[in-house]
């Protein structure tokens, strides 16, 4: 064998290795589709285990772990009057829902041809007109059929949660005990940092730079080269170019695997894995659940502490000089500081938003909140978790698509989620049952339906719809979110107010929404002075960035702005905090020994195993803000509103386009076939055409083929506007 045949039979294994990695994903797609089957069959009053499991191919106390009221009394191993706890969010019968209010629609929904102004009821009336494609680009673009040509295979739906019934429900609506977000009374302490090129060896330390030798990039390589030439106060490595972590990625199934065995190789010269240190410190590795491609390495020794983590936790590089780099969130830092004198740029966006934000909280004696902003219940925070998703990901294909698409065009909206902060849900919500709604007035119902609000609906798609889905609806898998759109189809979801109202105010036809329960919060302003002083920050650093004297200062610039925009992004993302799962194991017997809300997951010999999922006690946990800014920003992905050159409001988004035209989503983007006249001003929320290809494509029907054309779409554009300077 000589060096061609071996790098062949690499390329090959890889081929066997990415089947396998594809034939576990199906299995494990199936997995979750029986055991959903058997937890739907076992809620059959008459069901039965020992029925159930040859039906299923699983033994019997397989079966009564995932379903365990089906256990009998005599059965050996069984757990008698085991009964899921209330923190499992079981749902009761459903009780009937209250029919939502009739509300005025969005705007006129856009023909196929251009209709004559006169002819638009409420543009006439309000003077906003409905932003249509050209006739041009909507002639070629034909109609799909309203019933597919072939069936398509629909992920199985997940069972969501629901409250419970009477005072177990109503005990959720409070405050968690003790736990409040107030402003601190410490500044935070700078960590020295140094920036390297793990590609070239280019390190950059204050205005100083030299080349290093990493050998490997090995952890330990790079700490040993780092530290020959600056001090050992120096507490954080930002790696701009390299990726080390992922250098030996061909030899594990899993990029995960290979980043996990690069932050766990042998650590030689005293270096150890850090311990915690100071309540404000995390410690110890940390690898992002999906994927493991930004991971955050940390060591100490002694007192020596150091992180090794990626610059694109801010912003991507694009290329960019590692002195560009640093002087990039050196830019941003000064951007920062005219509004928070004392800001710190902490490890992450992430760490910096919070602590920015934390820096918001009103203290004047006498202002609302001014004793900080109360965290809800553990069940409530658990609940919205569970229920609320965050950007919209969709990729649609042939037939409610051609299967050749006549171009294809990006247009992504501009820092999206700063245009959602006005308004957030404080305090513990209001419980809205389907009694309750009922009973209350159009109007009150209406104007529940516009405050922060998160609702458990019976959803109906009217029967002559041939749109995008507007409601999401929860399924097993990846996705974990799909959007229904089959006229006539009926589910059950929980939703936004944002997303309920619009379903009910869409600009084409109404669906029918049933409220079964819902939380109505008190309408407050906690995001606004935060958000608007980062709005600020980013629009300085852009329209410094478009008037830069040279390259590497309008790239600094750029790539700053990135930043700001990052720290409003993901501080966002910060408040929806994550629950905490926990395992154990008690004998039979002793299942009194479980801790409470633990559930029993699997019965083995004379083992009882267990898992519990609980809330940690983080006083700036507010998922209620960050479901709220997700919700709106999906809702403004179909319908919103944008000023004109004529400073006319006009309504813009994917349902203000021609059916069959949107061909994917993906979080504030829309890719679509038409090009359509929406006005671009720069502000926040405003779509900015961002890749166009001009030409007919084949439709992407798997995810590598939509990035493809994503790619090209980008280049094309970059091409075009190249051309005309």
């Amino acid at each position: 064998m000589d060096a061609k045949e071996f790098t062949n039979g690499l390329a090959e294994l890889r081929g066997v290795r990415d089947q396998i990695k594809k034939a576990e994903k199906e299995l494990a797609k199936l997995h979750a589709n029986r055991d959903q089957r058997i937890k739907v069959l076992g809620a059959y009053p008459k069901a039965k285990s020992d029925r159930l499991a040859p039906a299923a191919g699983m033994s019997v106390k397989d079966i009564v772990a995932l379903v365990p009221q089906l256990a009998p009394a005599s059965e050996e191993g069984a757990v008698p009057d085991a009964q899921p706890s209330a923190a499992e969010l079981q749902a009761p019968v459903e009780p009937a829902g209250a029919s939502a209010p009739t509300m005025s629609p969005i705007a006129t929904r856009p023909a196929t041809e251009p209709t004559p102004s006169t002819g638009d009821t409420e543009a006439a009336t309000t003077g906003e007109q409905p932003v249509i494609a050209s006739t041009a680009a909507q002639a070629e673009h034909p109609t799909p059929a309203t019933e597919p040509t072939t069936p398509t295979a629909e992920p199985a739906a997940r069972e969501l949660p629901a409250i419970p019934e009477g005072a177990e429900g109503d005990r959720w609506f409070t405050v968690a005990p003790k736990l409040v977000s107030t402003r601190p009374d410490y500044s935070q302490q700078p960590r020295p940092t140094v920036f390297l090129d793990a590609t070239t060896g280019d390190l950059v330390h204050r205005d100083q730079r030299v080349r290093i030798d990493l050998g490997q990039a090995s952890a330990h390589e790079i700490l040993t080269a780092v530290y020959a030439h600056v001090p050992d106060s120096i507490e954080r490595i930002y790696i701009t170019a390299g990726d080390p972590w992922h250098r030996d990625a061909d030899r594990y199934p899993y990029l995960k695997d290979a980043v996990r065995a690069w932050l766990d190789a042998p650590m030689p010269s005293g270096w150890k894995v850090e311990t915690r240190r100071g309540s404000d410190r995390l410690a110890g590795h940390f690898i992002p659940e999906r994927h493991g491609g930004t991971p955050v390495g940390r060591w100490e020794r002694g007192d020596q502490h150091v992180e090794i983590r990626s610059v694109s936790e801010w912003f991507d590089p694009e290329g960019a000089d590692v002195a560009t780099v640093r002087h990039a969130l050196t830019l941003l830092w000064q951007a920062l500081k005219t509004d928070w004198p004392d800001v710190v740029l902490m490890g992450s966006p992430s760490q910096t938003g919070r602590d920015l934000w934390t820096r918001t909280i009103p203290t004047k004696a006498g202002a609302r909140w001014a004793d900080g902003y109360p965290v809800m219940s553990d069940e409530i925070r658990q609940l919205l978790h569970a229920t609320s998703g965050q950007g919209r990901t969709e990729l649609i294909t042939p037939p409610r698509v051609p299967e050749q698409l006549p171009q294809l065009h990006e247009f992504d909206r501009t820092l999206a989620y700063g245009k959602h902060t006005w308004a957030s849900g404080v305090g513990a919500p209001q419980r809205v049952t389907a009694q309750t709604f009922a009973s209350w007035s159009e109007k009150q119902q209406a104007n529940a339906l516009f405050a922060p609000s998160h609702w458990r609906v019976k959803v109906t798609i009217p029967d002559d719809w041939n749109h995008v889905g507007i409601l999401p609806s929860a399924v097993e898998g990846d996705r974990a979110w799909t959007y229904p759109h089959q006229a006539g189809r009926t589910f059950t979801t929980w939703a936004g107010g944002a997303e309920v109202n619009l379903a009910l105010r869409n600009p084409i036809t109404p669906w029918k929404i049933e409220i079964l329960d819902g939380l109505l919060w008190e309408s407050g302003t906690p995001l606004k002075e935060w958000s608007e002083k980062l709005k600020t920050a980013w629009s300085r650093l852009s329209a410094a960035a478009a008037h830069a004297g040279t390259d590497d200062l309008r790239q600094a610039y750029k790539l700053a702005s990135r930043g700001a925009r990052s720290i409003l992004l993901y501080g966002i993302g910060g408040f929806a905090q994550r629950p905490v799962t926990t395992s154990g194991s008690v004998p039979i017997g002793s299942e009194s020994q479980i801790p409470d809300g633990g559930k029993i997951t699997s019965i083995s010999g004379d083992t009882v195993a267990w898992e519990r999922t609980k809330m940690s006690r983080n006083p700036n946990a507010h998922p209620e803000w960050a479901s709220g800014v997700w919700s709106a920003a999906r809702a403004a992905l179909l319908s919103t509103r944008a000023k004109n050159a004529d400073s006319q409001t006009v309504h813009v988004g994917a349902l203000h386009l021609p059916p069959g035209s949107v061909v994917a989503f993906r979080t504030d983007a829309i890719y679509t076939t038409v090009m359509p006249d929406w006005p671009y001003n720069g502000e926040p929320g405003d779509y900015l055409l961002k890749g166009t290809t001009p030409h007919p494509v084949t439709a992407p029907t798997v995810e590598s083929e939509f990035y493809t054309l994503q790619s090209l779409g980008r280049a094309l554009l970059q091409e075009q506007q190249h051309d005309l300077t």
